[in-house]
């Protein structure tokens, strides 16, 4: 199926290289590197995730810094080759601890023999945590994890709070702590990906919630979980528009088009009360998947208005406000606005006082950006830009330029309301307790509002 395997630094230094079949030149490598770093195809700044150079095919994902590529002379579905890829990165961040390149090289003795299990000839055998552990006898070089951000929902949550350890989930799987005790404690992740388009009036015209509860036991012996989902969860657009924004204790009323769970997960009382039975596997896995079109509260109203202000001139406004509580705080917020192809030069003015604000021309690409560091719930803020043209308009410049796109992280808030009620374990003695970490993320996927 895949002819090589190999895995790059930003630097395209090799870090990891498997050739399967020797059906491609080992030259490979370099080959990727530079069609990826001069990509300038189809006016695309990035490479797409699927390329072809000379009758070999690039497949690749980007993970934590790292590129993971394969390549191959056949023709095979994409979407398995980069959802093999996706897997063989977890599976080394499941092992690991740590996903970066000093991990990688510290434990490539390891990474090698996960790679033979993980693939033959070619051939995907398992990306299972579980399965694999009865194969893989080499232990972990655990690395700090403060030199590096961690790879997955960890490194988004609980920025700048105290509410849980930072490194918690960067442990391996299989490595033992000083003391040759295991720290029995579970995680569960709720992450959403929100896609939200705004017409030019502020109006709401498409919105999905894309989610996904994910988990990651480091629990000895695998007992019995019971997790507990709101008991107004329906599933299937039985009803008609709800909006309901209650934060009670069941978390009100959720509607979800569609969901699929885990293997693992038993649904016997699923109908009766909402609640999730399943023995986790090691490793961190999807316990459900979800997808909700009813209508939600959208976190960021997002207005922008382009108008020209003279000769060869425009005026560019967007604002932003947080419709969410004061208590809850946005990370690493980036908006986005491409300006006409004419555009010569640009002047910005932010709002007095503002921290943690900055805004730049992207000349290449003919692009406004603008990034903020956090945002506050309730906070409005405000960017005006001055636009400088080479040219005169020859017609609606409105049509010349956005849409306006928004990239955000919300941590410790969900939209679609959905909540985890309880998190049970089997206990095997009375004074089992582990720890239980339960943790809210919401991310933007597609976020515009259009001119």
């Amino acid at each position: 199926m895949i002819t090589q395997f190999f895995v790059l630094s930003q630097r395209g230094d090799n870090i990891v290289f498997r050739d399967y079949r020797g059906e491609v030149p080992k030259g490979s490598a370099e080959i990727f590197f530079r069609k990826v770093k001069f990509w300038k195809e189809d006016e695309e700044e990035e490479a797409p995730p699927v390329f072809n150079v000379d009758g070999v095919n690039y497949i690749h994902v980007k993970v934590a810094g790292l590129f993971f590529v394969a390549t191959t002379r056949v023709n095979v579905s994409p979407s398995l080759v980069l959802e093999l890829l996706q897997r063989i990165a977890r599976v080394t961040k499941d092992y690991l601890g740590i996903l970066n390149e000093d991990s990688l090289r510290k434990n490539f003795v390891l990474v090698y023999e996960l790679l033979d299990e993980v693939i033959d000839f070619g051939y995907p055998q398992t990306t299972s945590t579980e399965v694999l552990k009865s194969y893989v006898f080499n232990e972990p070089i655990v690395v700090d994890a403060a030199r590096m951000p961690p790879l997955g929902p960890a490194s988004m949550f609980m920025q700048g709070t105290k509410r849980m350890p930072g490194t918690a989930v960067t442990k391996s799987v299989v490595a033992t702590e000083p003391g040759g005790r295991k720290r029995e404690e579970i995680f569960v992740d709720i992450i959403e990906k929100i896609s939200v388009t705004f017409s030019s009036s502020g109006y709401i015209l498409t919105s999905e919630i894309d989610g996904t509860i994910q988990m990651k036991s480091y629990l000895t012996g695998n007992p019995e979980i019971r997790l507990a989902l709101n008991e107004e969860l329906s599933i299937g657009r039985g009803g008609g528009s709800v909006y309901d924004y209650r934060s009670s204790a069941g978390g009100g009323v959720v509607i979800l088009d569609d969901c699929n769970f885990h293997e693992s997960v038993r649904l016997d009382s699923f109908d009766v009360d909402r609640t999730l039975t399943l023995i986790p596997s090691d490793g961190e896995f999807a316990v459900m998947n979800y997808r909700m079109t009813q209508e939600f509260k959208p976190p960021f109203r997002v207005n922008a208005l382009i108008e020209e202000a003279g000769q060869l001139k425009a005026e560019v406004i967007i604002k932003v406000r947080a419709d969410f509580s004061a208590s809850v705080t946005a990370n690493t917020i980036t908006v986005q606005m491409p300006v006409p192809t004419y555009t010569a030069r640009v002047s910005f003015e932010l709002e007095s006082g503002a921290v943690g604000q900055t805004a730049d021309f992207k000349e290449g690409a003919k692009r406004l950006e603008w990034s903020l560091k956090k945002i506050v719930g309730g906070a409005e803020h405000t960017l005006r830009a001055k636009l400088t043209f080479s040219q005169e308009s020859h017609g609606n410049i409105t049509r010349e330029a956005g849409p306006v796109n928004m990239n955000f992280t919300i941590p410790m808030y969900n939209a679609s309301k959905l909540q985890v009620r309880y998190l049970q374990i089997a206990k095997k003695s009375p004074s089992y307790n582990p720890y239980r970490w339960v943790r809210y993320v919401t991310q933007s996927n597609s976020y515009v509002a259009r001119l």
